[in-house]
């Protein structure tokens, strides 16, 4: 089941509007920050290339940084503010979302938007909402260009989200935040079962290996516990 069965099943029951992105904030298309800009230390900075290739839904720091006076130059991201990917050589890559959770305030660059949630939706409610298939399939609507694909911050914010109880605010929010909760306990389940799968792989591997190897003589069976 994906997320949007997921989103299906826990906003089932109750009423929601399905409202462009633009109207649930504010997007501001970054600028700059090619990786030579990078520094050991510094003011945190998000490259967009590392948010399909490093982060997960969400950080409180960041893998790079920049130097002050460079920082200047560049977008600004606040913590709750989500850092959503506009270019890629393919599609999947285009319209990835990354939370962040900072208590500094960071900075953004070129091919990446970052979207200032209002008080009417929480980010993470938003970035968990990118990695569904209606998300998926209307970015497509809107994507431009073969080799390297790009969806505009002024497309992404036609792109419609479902709000839940749009005439309840307070309500919507706790129903935003309930669903992000539950969301981030089967992400967290997900990563310690594929953790789990990954060990018992290597293990499964190893005895293999061992048993199917003669190269070295006999095979040392009490050691496996076999006789």
């Amino acid at each position: 089941m994906n997320e949007m069965s997921y989103l299906e099943k826990l906003l089932d029951g109750v009423e929601v509007e399905w409202t462009p992105l633009g109207e649930l904030g504010e997007l501001v298309r970054g600028n700059g920050l090619p990786k030579t800009d990078f520094t050991e230390s510094g003011v945190p900075a998000i490259h967009y290339g590392q948010i399909y290739t490093f982060y997960g839904l969400s950080t409180a720091s960041t893998k790079s940084f920049v130097s002050y006076e460079t920082a200047k130059k560049l977008k600004k991201v606040n913590a709750g503010d989500v850092v959503i990917t506009n270019t890629s050589e393919n599609i999947a890559d285009v319209g990835k979302a990354l939370v962040y959770l900072g208590k500094e305030q960071a900075v953004t660059g070129g091919h990446a938007t970052i979207f200032k949630p209002s008080n009417g939706v929480i980010g993470k409610y938003f970035a968990y909402f990118t990695q569904t298939d209606v998300f998926s399939s209307d970015k497509r609507k809107y994507s431009k260009g073969t080799k390297v694909i790009d969806v505009s911050a002024t497309d992404m914010a036609k792109i419609t989200i479902p709000i839940p109880c749009p005439d309840n605010p307070e309500k919507s929010l706790a129903i935003q935040s309930e669903i992000v909760q539950i969301l981030d306990k089967f992400t967290a389940l997900t990563a310690e079962l594929t953790a789990e799968l990954t060990a018992r792989k290597k293990q499964y591997n190893y005895y293999r290996d061992q048993l199917l190897s003669f190269e070295e003589g006999e095979v040392e069976w009490k050691t496996l516990g076999l006789c």
